[in-house]
């Protein structure tokens, strides 16, 4: 049975469903505890949504520090990060932990999500439909961990969050705005993978990350 935003909102507590200014969300408030995170990972675990649960092995919510300063947002699980349930595992999470290292950075330090809570079929690109069913649960992150900075990584998580069709070089070299939250745009590690000539270009972009933290 497909769930209804009303689920959503009755899973969270919440009357009628609004995403909370990062800046605005009270970090010493009885909503940011516990109970909280457990709540929303198990709307997420029971979400059937956008119809991706007929073909996941489970859901892959997020890993790390949930006072995290860095927030890192990929696209969507893959075939490994549906086996395991954590997101950026096998190659391309181990360079991504490579890239972590580079500016100092362990993934215990950082909160790592997708926009997808679900691996799609043969890993394709999420269909709008999906984000539109999904990323509620991606703001309620946000929201929740207050990072100072977000750095997302490939064309799909940059273009949900900064609501654009820019190509990733045109967004790159930059710092863009989530509400007042600073935010980078670099490669996605499995790109990096098939383009290592771009690695380079990443490594300028992690200097800007390094730079912002400080």
């Amino acid at each position: 049975m497909t769930l209804s935003r009303e689920h959503y909102l009755k899973c969270l507590g919440l009357t009628d469903w609004q995403l909370r200014h990062p800046t605005t969300f009270e970090s010493n408030s009885d909503s940011v505890s516990e109970t909280t995170w457990k709540t929303l990972k198990k709307c997420v675990a029971e979400c059937s949504a956008c119809g991706l649960e007929k073909t996941r092995t489970q859901t892959v919510f997020g890993i790390g520090n949930e006072q995290a300063e860095l927030m890192i947002i990929g696209e969507a699980p893959g075939f490994h990060e549906d086996q395991q349930g954590e997101p950026f595992v096998g190659r391309a999470g181990q360079l991504l932990t490579a890239m972590l290292k580079a500016i100092c950075l362990q993934r215990k330090d950082v909160y790592i999500a997708n926009i997808l809570k679900c691996r799609p079929p043969n890993n394709r690109d999420p269909q709008t439909e999906e984000v539109a069913l999904c990323t509620s649960f991606l703001d309620q992150q946000i929201a929740l961990i207050q990072p100072r900075l977000l750095l997302a990584v490939g064309r799909i998580a940059a273009h949900y969050l900064l609501k654009t069709k820019s190509s990733l070089e045109l967004l790159r070299n930059k710092t863009h705005q989530y509400g007042e939250i600073p935010l980078i745009v670099t490669y996605h590690p499995a790109y990096l993978l098939r383009n290592p000539i771009d690695k380079k270009k990443a490594f300028v972009d992690l200097q800007k990350v390094q730079s912002q933290l400080k």
